[in-house]
């Protein structure tokens, strides 16, 4: 059943987690340290009284905007092609209000948005890849890429597609769209892997049948599963499987952070994004704001490790757990 509270707390979560990271995304923890006290960063860094979003939440937009397209078209017109489709011509407009493109046909009304005609350090490899289309598929890779732009994107592909009987859809079948809409810019296996293991975790957490006190942790172990069978043929799907494996054994354990994080990676990639986030989530799940802090505290893509983390922890406690001290000021929240 769609709840309207854990679509906003995804979406909002992850622009909080962004917006808060992105002040320090080039910052070791040691500088991030000395520039906001021993406890790190714990509010935003404001640019003329607002908390700045980065590109990882201008381009979830854009999923979003492609999604709602899609549907629309298909309803109006009787004809649609698949979600991937509908991403590659969005990110398009996005790179549009990068000043990268002169295209002057555009399919999403999100371009009408000043805020969005900004750059906010947007990945070279999205730019890259754009460039050239942005046509790569799993089968034929745009490039080697295993870089973070694909997965901090793809959240809400996992909040819109209900898997279910009545919905044509099997949760394989939608975290393999969120595969897809990461292989558009990133070909690695590393690239898309995670974007597909994001978005069976966010599916699992709206509409799967999980309770009790372990149902966080059983869901990050249930998307292991459904990625060694989904991928079971790609060259690093065992180096997946054990990072998401250490992060969850790390999350239990009785290390700080930051040695937890340090053994983790910093982010830069895409299956240390997420097994940043899920060590976050899972250690801190009942507390939203100690889960971001803990996120975008440490030396690697503070943004990105933020914005994946309030994906995950925003669709699990919903928008209603998010402090009021994150949401007045944040860019876009409206």
């Amino acid at each position: 059943m769609r709840d309207l509270n854990k679509f906003r707390g995804s979406l909002v979560g992850g622009a909080v987690g962004d917006a808060l990271g992105y002040a320090v995304e080039f910052l070791s923890h040691a500088e991030i340290v000395e520039r906001y006290g021993e406890e790190g960063i714990v509010d935003y860094e404001l640019t003329d009284g607002v908390a700045q979003i980065s590109d990882d939440t201008q381009m979830t937009l854009f999923t979003a905007n492609a999604l709602l397209f899609g549907t629309t078209r298909g309803i109006l017109r009787g004809i649609g092609g698949g979600p991937g489709n509908y991403c590659k011509y969005f990110y398009q407009d996005w790179l549009y209000t990068q000043g990268e493109s002169s295209n002057e046909r555009h399919h999403s009304w999100l371009i009408n948005i000043p805020q969005l005609l900004h750059r906010r350090a947007p990945g070279n490899t999205c730019l890259s890849a754009l460039r050239s289309g942005g046509s790569g598929t799993i089968e034929n890779p745009i490039n080697q890429s295993k870089g973070c732009g694909g997965i901090m994107r793809v959240a809400p592909i996992g909040l819109y597609y209900e898997f279910g009987g009545n919905t044509g859809y099997f949760r394989e079948d939608i975290a393999l769209i969120g595969a897809k809409a990461a292989a558009l810019t990133h070909g690695h296996d590393l690239g898309y892997i995670p974007a597909a293991a994001l978005v069976y975790i966010i599916n699992s957490i709206l509409y799967g049948n999980y309770s009790g006190e372990n149902d966080l942790k059983n869901i990050v172990v249930d998307s292991i599963a459904c990625m060694n069978e989904l991928f079971a043929d790609k060259p690093h799907i065992e180096e997946f499987s054990n990072l998401l494996k250490k992060a969850i054994a790390l999350a239990y354990s009785d290390k700080p952070d930051m040695a937890c994080l340090s053994e983790l990676g910093e982010g830069w990639v895409a299956e240390e994004t997420l097994a940043i986030a899920v060590f976050c989530s899972l250690r801190y799940k009942n507390d939203f704001q100690k889960a971001i802090t803990a996120a975008v505290n440490h030396d690697g893509d503070s943004d990105s490790t933020g914005s994946v983390t309030g994906n995950i922890l925003g669709a699990y406690l919903g928008y209603d757990a998010i402090p009021d001290r994150y949401l007045t000021q944040l860019e876009l929240k409206d």
